[in-house]
């Protein structure tokens, strides 16, 4: 069987995970930590990086930065995973939905402006596939309504926007390191912090609430309890194995792109017979090929598709169901505007097996047999 997914691994992870045992610091901020941090600050210019326990935690850690509060309203796409909005639910937000473009499956950015109320308090694109959304004229309208905006760039590590690397563009960008990303930990994330005044505080907020990070720095003589906060901060045998990717960042990026684009050649004459859609990359964005995805004519059409491959060994899957069609988004957001796109394009969306170290002539294999099929249709 083709695995949809297969975590990466490039050889050292054991050795530095040896190394943290040895150093007898395997809990949070150990060496390790620290370096996964200095890292990324320095690839993508950030301010801080702080790794959390979860793409969820960064996103939740974002929303308590935020100051959301109960009323409060936040912007986002319904096309997202779940924990976007629960960050914000958690702090008693409601989630106001709007459509996303049909191009990019990302928010549409010309529907924003109108589902700001008195009550809106942050806007949080989803960088979805690790394809930037339209961040100029998000950042515009969040300048002009004095709104926050939160980058859920949970896929997005190593993409770029117009040169700047997704994450670093709003108040706050979250990364994930979860097993089927690019780069993982196992279980791990990421926030960016891109003002200096929230700093302090959310090293506080990751610390349970306590200036540990500060007593460790040799700021203060003892630490204490002086802000409310959670357990955000991950173990650091998590990053001993996320460093030894990141070592070979650019390896295991070009790596994907070439697999992506392999994928995309192989299929590009579908396409053009309108048997299927391949995913857009407008220009200004540099893609981290995170995934590759097509769209069939119908849900009937990519269902039977699956289920084809599959019985040629070849595991593919769907993605989200919009969060506003579900119980939990009906009781805490509404849907702005009407549902063009998110619904009917997120039917037709199939994701194809990607991760690093997928073989030529497995994607030739997978290529060949949605050609077969799509071309009995």
């Amino acid at each position: 069987m083709i695995n949809f997914n297969i975590p990466p691994f490039v050889g050292k992870e054991l050795n530095y995970i040896r190394e943290a045992v040895e150093n007898k610091k395997i809990c949070g901020d150990g060496k390790f930590t620290k370096l996964c941090s200095s890292f990324m600050e320095d690839k993508f210019n950030c301010k801080k990086i702080l790794l959390t326990t979860s793409c969820t935690h960064a996103l939740e850690m974002a929303a308590i930065l935020a100051d959301i509060k109960e009323g409060d309203e936040v912007i986002m796409p319904s096309f997202t995973f779940v924990s976007t909005a629960d960050a914000f639910v958690m702090r008693g937000a409601k989630i106001v939905f709007v459509d996303i473009r049909p191009d990019t499956m990302n928010i549409d950015e010309n529907k924003i402006e109108d589902a700001i109320t008195s009550r809106t308090r942050a806007i949080v694109p989803v960088h979805y596939a690790g394809v930037a959304c339209e961040m100029d004229k998000i950042m515009d309208i969040a300048k002009r309504h004095n709104l926050l905006v939160i980058e859920d760039a949970a896929q997005g590590v190593m993409s770029k926007y117009k040169g700047k690397a997704l994450g670093t563009i709003g108040d706050f960008g979250c990364f994930s390191f979860h097993e089927t990303k690019n780069y993982s930990m196992g279980e791990g994330g990421a926030i960016l912090i891109n003002d200096l005044k929230y700093i302090d505080r959310a090293e506080i907020i990751r610390e349970k609430g306590t200036n540990r990070s500060k007593f460790f720095k040799g700021q203060v003589d003892k630490y204490t309890w002086v802000e409310y906060g959670s357990s955000y901060l991950p173990s650091d045998i998590n990053a001993a194995y996320l460093y030894a990717q990141l070592e070979v960042v650019d390896e295991i990026n070009n790596s994907r792109l070439n697999a992506w684009q392999m994928y995309y050649d192989g299929l590009k004459e579908l396409e053009i017979d309108k048997i299927l859609e391949l995913p857009t990359i407008p220009d200004g964005c540099e893609h981290n090929a995170h995934m590759f995805y097509i769209k069939c004519k119908d849900m009937n059409t990519r269902d039977e598709l699956i289920d084809y491959l599959k019985e040629n060994q070849i595991l593919s899957v769907f993605h989200y169901i919009p969060l506003h069609n579900s119980p939990a988004g009906k009781k805490f957001g509404k849907f702005f505007g009407k549902d063009f796109y998110t619904t009917k394009e997120s039917e037709r969306l199939l994701r194809l097996p990607m991760y690093y170290g997928i073989e030529g002539n497995t994607i030739q294999y997978i290529i060949k047999n949605i050609r077969d099929f799509l071309g009995s249709k």
